[in-house]
């Protein structure tokens, strides 16, 4: 292949790619991470131009950037969080490990309506604050896009502040954020005695007048024994579907309702939890192209025993997106690295999958397919460069961050050996 360079060009040179591009296979006839030994990552302006054989890649008079045998991998994708709430559940927490059941905790105003009240009664300026110190640690470790969900409002107002929020950490970080509109999160107190009247505000009221402001690109509900039925979820869905919004869906955590069948009927963009997904569901999201999201953080904190259907989702094909589902009550994990870690050791990932996770598959769960979570021509130029040499390091070693560069949109955001690595 043969480019004509700009001076604006940047090649990244001396790099180990682990591209996970699945059209890039080594001998063996297998992915491998995509690897690539010996190719120059080629950006222009905020994509990908190419990645070419360094032997045949001029580049006189671009900008040249030395990897010194770095491991260069996409950005990571943490496509499933609730960044913004008020208020914190470590109390509640230690009363649980003191022995203390959640039945009681909730009676005296606990779980997640404690969240709810605490986010009503908190201004944006300090949702933002406490949002922002959780969004530092997930761009630290190479976050270069993250879903964050409403949810804690459970009303028009405070729907909108979460999201506005949301917008305003969009503004002001170099990261990409997808919001998602998660009202039907739970039944707000007022409406305790009539949750069919809480979705006719959600249908009627709070997702139409918020998505004319543009403060959202998904729906999400909660589709489960303890939050919204079959037929409450689908009157949500059916108002998405009216204005052209895609959905999502918190299914079958618990239990098994059919949620995940429902979510594949709309052609969701992806299932999440689904520790209690049973091969009918699976052939329907397969049918729909509909990705699977594991949250083995809830899995963790919650200490749960039933895990996800992992064998059946694999023998069906079916992409599987890890995510932290960073929340204050059964998450609080602002690490897509552990995330992985656990992936491997309680759902039994192999290292390849955990990567796929947070990269392509997550791409696919947030709609960005096309665009997101590999390296490959054409893609947004979100990557990350690591004292590593192989992937596995990056979930292997806890602690330890070896994030020398992370790049979002063709530029470095965060400079530190920069004067040693760049020639010109």
């Amino acid at each position: 292949m043969s480019i004509e360079l700009k001076d604006t060009d940047v090649i990244w040179r001396n790099a180990r790619l682990a591209t996970m591009n699945p059209a890039i296979k080594n001998v063996d006839g297998k992915n491998n991470y995509g690897m690539l030994e010996q190719h120059d990552l080629i950006i222009r302006d905020e994509k990908i131009l190419a990645i070419l054989p360094t032997d045949s890649v001029p580049g006189k008079n671009c900008k040249i950037i030395d990897a010194e045998q770095r491991l260069i991998t996409p950005g990571l994708i943490d496509c499933h969080t609730h960044l913004v709430f008020g208020g914190n559940r470590a109390s509640e927490w230690e009363l649980r490990l003191n022995g203390v059941s959640y039945e009681e905790i909730s009676a005296k105003g606990g779980g997640i309506n404690s969240t709810v009240n605490a986010t009503r009664n908190s201004p944006a300026h300090q949702l933002e604050d406490s949002a922002q110190k959780r969004l530092d640690a997930l761009i630290a470790e190479g976050v270069t896009t993250v879903e964050i969900k409403s949810g804690y409002g459970l009303d028009l107002d405070n729907e909108e502040k979460q999201l506005n929020v949301v917008r305003a950490l969009t503004q002001k970080n170099p990261i990409e954020i997808s919001p998602t509109l998660l009202s039907a999160h739970a039944v707000p107190p007022e409406y305790k005695h009539n949750p069919d009247a809480y979705i006719d505000l959600v249908c009627e009221t709070i997702l139409p007048a918020l998505r004319q402001k543009k403060l959202f690109e998904a729906v999400d509900v909660f589709c489960e024994t303890v939050g919204f039925n079959i037929d409450q979820t689908k009157r949500v869905f059916d108002t998405a579907k009216r204005l052209n919004i895609p959905i999502k869906g918190h299914v079958e955590q618990l239990s098994n309702l059919g949620g995940s069948e429902l979510v594949a009927e709309y052609q969701g963009w992806s299932v999440d939890h689904i520790e209690h997904l049973d091969e009918k569901g699976i052939e329907a999201i397969s049918r729909s192209g509909t990705a699977a999201v594991l949250l083995p953080g809830a899995f963790y904190f919650l200490r749960e025993t039933k895990r996800p259907p992992i064998a059946l989702l694999r023998q069906y094909g079916i992409p599987m997106a890890i995510s932290t589902d960073f929340n204050p009550g059964t998450s609080p994990f602002a690490s897509l690295r552990l995330i992985m870690n656990m992936a491997c050791v309680q759902f039994g990932f192999t290292p390849e999958e955990a990567w796929q996770g947070v990269t392509i598959h997550a791409a696919r769960a947030l709609g960005r397919a096309a665009s997101h979570g590999q390296l490959a021509a054409g893609y947004r130029a979100d990557f990350v460069v690591w004292d590593a040499e192989n992937p596995v390091d990056i979930l292997y070693e806890l602690g330890r961050n070896p994030l020398v560069y992370r790049v979002y949109r063709g530029e470095i955001t965060n400079h530190s050996h920069l004067d040693n690595d760049c020639n010109h």
